[in-house]
């Protein structure tokens, strides 16, 4: 019995060091996702940016924050944890402050590179300082604090405070991420604490530059290993459509009066009005809300679940369910269903990640393992990098042009005199629209919705289609 005790963790087990990364954990991540939620949303509305620019950003910025911890990872070790944060907070200040200050697209796309150099130089510090300061009795419960902290914060900030300062002016809300993210500077200065630096770290960093840059030659060279990563990464495709295709739809397509009056009627509007300064009402940043909410909730269930189950047969449950999330939007443009769908596509997500690092070990040389898994996260460098684009052409494709062609049809019809320009953007069309009499939801109706959400869900298709090839004719090296 004394044992026991002796051997269960607690909170208490973990030192002050690790309570402060976990602090900067939660305001970094909140401070990405709160901003993430609505970004696409707010350079297509209020800065009058195209969708397809928008999503060249996101196929630009979202890859850094996958590639360049590799690197970024290696100069902390050299240069210091402390000074690799304070570098790190200070690129992320900044990138966030210029980007709620500038409203042309090289100020605001440079403005998001410096933001993302930030990120990439701050996650590997995090993950590496817990697994300094916890050992193998703690490192589970560590981590696994550590990777709840992260969803806490992507359903923290745009539950309460994307709302209330967007509301007031969308530029605050990236401004709060500024300060937030900002102000972490002073708890680095005088309570984080160094961690004691491997002995790997007095290597000249030249050379360990040069050896990791090997490292990934190697890995693109192991066919095997490299093609598991893109066939999964389509999945991540998908994902990648939270943050755009998904919101422009909410924004445009999606009634949420119903959730509005249920959640409103709830919790009584003197609660809403005191939390929210006003009646409660469902924007885009609630997408995100909704998945970081699924994962807290579920993730121990889903993960007692599939504990023991076998690794690619899990996964292609997870993709499956992510498919039939996707697919549920196809049905209609309701609230419920809406909610439905990205709930489905959570527990997808959810379901099939953990197997996919689990598969993954098995693929990796033996002899290399360690060195193999550090490039798992590749997966979300090749989705986040085909999601922007994609996203953004098919959406125009398939909602914006279709729509856009009816009103030249119907301003041809209505008034001859009206002049509607090669490059007009489906605000801009819609303006043109109602002064001709049309109204926003005749237009609607031609929008593509059904397909444009039937195309994703055929790329969940073609990766479990991927899978299971890959599992009949390569399979895992043992």
């Amino acid at each position: 019995m004394a044992k026991n005790t002796k051997d269960k963790v607690t909170l208490k087990d973990f030192p002050r060091n690790y309570w402060v990364v976990i602090m900067f954990e939660f305001f970094e991540r909140g401070s990405y996702y709160g901003m993430m939620s609505f970004l696409s949303v707010y350079l297509v509305s209020d800065l009058d940016f195209s969708k397809e620019s928008v999503g060249l950003i996101k196929s630009t910025i979202q890859p850094l924050l996958y590639f360049l911890p590799i690197l970024s990872g290696a100069i902390a070790d050299r240069m210091g944890y402390r000074k690799t944060l304070m570098v790190a907070f200070s690129l992320l200040g900044i990138g966030y402050f210029l980007t709620s200050q500038t409203t042309e697209f090289l100020g605001v796309f440079l403005s998001l590179i410096i933001m993302g150099f930030g990120a990439g130089a701050f996650k590997p510090v995090i993950s590496g300082t817990i697994a300094k300061v916890t050992d193998e009795r703690t490192s589970t419960l560590g981590f696994g604090i550590f990777y709840w902290t992260i969803n806490l914060g992507a359903f923290l900030f745009p539950l309460i405070l994307v709302p209330i300062l967007k509301n007031i002016d969308p530029t605050y809300a990236i401004l709060a991420s500024a300060i937030c993210t900002g102000a972490m500077l002073i708890p680095t200065i005088f309570l984080f604490k160094e961690p004691e630096r491997e002995e790997h770290a007095k290597e000249p960093l030249g050379k360990t530059l040069v050896g990791i840059l090997d490292k990934v030659w190697m890995v693109i060279l192991d066919w095997r290993f490299i093609l598991f990563i893109i066939i999964y990464s389509w999945f991540w495709i998908l994902y990648f459509q939270m943050f755009d295709s998904v919101l422009w739809y909410v924004q445009a397509f999606v009634d949420p009066s119903d959730l509005n009056s249920f959640v409103n009627n709830l919790f009584g509007t003197n609660w809403t009005e005191s939390v929210f300064g006003g009646l409660w009402s469902f924007d885009v940043e609630h997408v995100t809300v909704i998945n970081a909410m699924t994962i807290i909730i579920l993730q121990l269930f889903i993960s007692n679940i599939v504990k023991n189950t076998k690794a690619l047969p899990t996964m292609i449950v997870g993709i499956s369910l992510g498919t039939i999330g996707m697919a549920i939007l196809a049905i209609n443009n309701n609230i419920w269903v809406f909610m439905v769908g990205i709930i489905v596509f959570s527990i997808g997500e959810m379901t099939a990640h953990p197997k996919f690092i689990s598969y993954l070990g098995r693929i990796a040389p033996q002899d290399k393992k360690a060195t193999y898994m550090g490039f798992g996260f590749l997966y979300g460098f090749f989705g986040s990098l085909i999601g922007g684009i994609l996203g953004a052409f098919l959406y125009v494709l398939y909602i914006d042009n279709p729509m856009i062609s009816f009103i030249r049809v119907k301003a041809a019809e209505l008034s001859p005199s009206t002049v509607i320009p090669s490059d007009i953007q489906i605000n801009e069309a819609l303006k043109i629209a109602e002064s001709i009499g049309l109204s926003r939801a005749e237009v609607s109706t031609y929008a593509s919705t059904t397909e444009l959400w039937l195309i994703f869900s055929s790329i969940g298709v073609i990766c479990i289609l991927g899978l299971l090839a890959y599992q009949k004719f390569i399979g895992a090296r043992d």
